[in-house]
């Protein structure tokens, strides 16, 4: 009887021990089932207190983390695909990652990031791509606007994102479109009161004060993302600060003719030697952005490349453009790609289109933080217009595109001194 109860209680400590080793494998290649929502679960995971290693360029930048029941109930709910792994194997995979001879690298995250989302009231998910992205994946996110920004609000978030946003005061640049339409007059009407409730007398004068706060976020060490028109708008109110480049539709009195002479590229994060398009008539901010050819437009020909970087000595770009393929489908948006020569010396280019000079995805550091700028409104539409039906991610689960945009999100959540460059 003793001898029986002994060996039970081996058996008990073995399999113990093997469940304790055991780990589960979030493979990133394309035997993926869905790449957004694996992104989901490894946040998930964090979120209870556990750590996840990001295995970057191991199967399409895969992730491990400790096996619990738990996690594999929820991988199973989300429908994300995995493999458990004994310890012995795990033991195999962290050594080939680590191998000098491999262009892989073991990233732990440590801390499910607290994420932000700039937008006025009213947007809807499908307005933003990422918001889209992080409803479906599961991410949990804050949504706000002009006034939590100028009270502080972004020193709770590790994370702030920025999309379809005009922060020079030009509502878009709709005006000749759409200015008798019903959501355009709401959007002056909305803005004009948050100005006036703030203490501004124009929306532009509180746009660039957002502008200059979310810098201040970034020099004290935040994290920012931003697509489509937030690019280069951004920069713009930035070098503008004491400029009015806003014609008299936009805020009751001419621009100041010579504006284009009196920008100030020191202030900004990404672009410089650009030169604005002051013309309300014309749809663009400036000549930053590579506008599509509309009469020549080709959406099976259009791509952009992703650049491979030393997972080693290069890790944050490495994070950023992890994927199950190096080419992505290219999609359009108010500020497409960005010309070369606009983009500052010392910003790592991550995405271009092959033969031009139309970059589609870079990133920086300023101060003790880093910000991505990735031009386009929709990686899933290509041609996204003004009253367009909701992407449907279910139809995406494996967007490479989209895939980006949640690199960015579980970027923060990496040990601190990984992201030291």
């Amino acid at each position: 009887m003793k001898r029986f109860i002994s060996l039970t209680l081996i058996l008990l400590l073995y399999t113990t021990n093997l469940l304790l080793s055991q780990k589960i494998l979030i493979p990133m290649d394309l035997t993926q089932t869905d790449h957004l929502k694996s992104y989901g679960l490894a946040y998930w995971v964090l979120k209870q207190g556990q750590t996840v290693d990001w295995l970057l360029n191991y199967r399409g930048g895969s992730f491990m983390t400790d096996y619990s029941p738990l996690v594999e109930t929820e991988a199973r709910l989300r429908g994300v695909s995995f493999e458990l792994i004994d310890g012995a194997t795990a033991s195999q995979i962290y050594a080939l990652v680590q191998s000098p001879d491999q262009n892989m690298e073991l990233i732990h995250l440590e801390k499910a990031p607290k994420i932000g989302v700039y937008a006025s009231p009213g947007t809807q998910p499908w307005d933003d791509a990422v918001l889209l992205a992080l409803s479906y994946a599961g991410i949990d996110h804050d949504v706000f606007w002009d006034e939590e920004v100028l009270q502080g609000k972004l020193a709770e978030y590790d994370w702030l994102h920025l999309h379809h946003e005009d922060f020079t005061g030009q509502y878009g640049k709709f005006w000749a479109s759409f200015s008798n339409t019903p959501w355009y007059i709401e959007q002056v009407t909305l803005n004009e009161a948050m100005a006036k409730k703030l203490g501004y007398a124009k929306v532009s004068e509180l746009k660039r004060a957002v502008a200059f706060k979310i810098k201040e976020y970034v020099a004290n060490g935040g994290f920012l993302f931003a697509m489509c028109s937030a690019t280069d708008s951004y920069d713009i109110a930035l070098a503008a600060h004491n400029i009015d480049i806003c014609e008299s539709m936009f805020d009751g009195d001419p621009a100041d003719p010579n504006a284009n002479s009196k920008l100030d590229y020191s202030q900004t994060l990404a672009f410089e030697n650009f030169k604005l398009v002051m013309d309300p008539f014309i749809y663009e901010f400036s000549d930053i952005d590579c506008p599509p050819n509309i009469s020549a437009l080709d959406p099976s020909s259009d791509y952009f490349t992703l650049f491979e970087f030393s997972a080693k000595f290069d890790p944050v770009p490495t994070m950023l453009t992890q994927n199950h393929v190096n080419v992505v489908k290219g999609f359009l948006g108010q500020t497409t790609a960005f010309h070369l020569d606009k983009i500052k010396k010392g910003i790592t280019i991550m995405g271009i289109k092959e033969g031009t000079d139309q970059v589609k995805y870079l990133h920086g550091n300023f101060g003790r933080g880093m910000f991505t700028f990735y031009g386009g409104h929709d990686p899933e539409d290509y041609q996204h217009a003004v009253g367009d039906p909701p992407t449907d991610l279910n139809l995406h689960k494996n967007s490479p595109g989209y895939r980006l945009i949640l690199n960015n999100v579980l970027f923060p959540a990496a040990k601190k001194k990984t992201l030291k460059t």
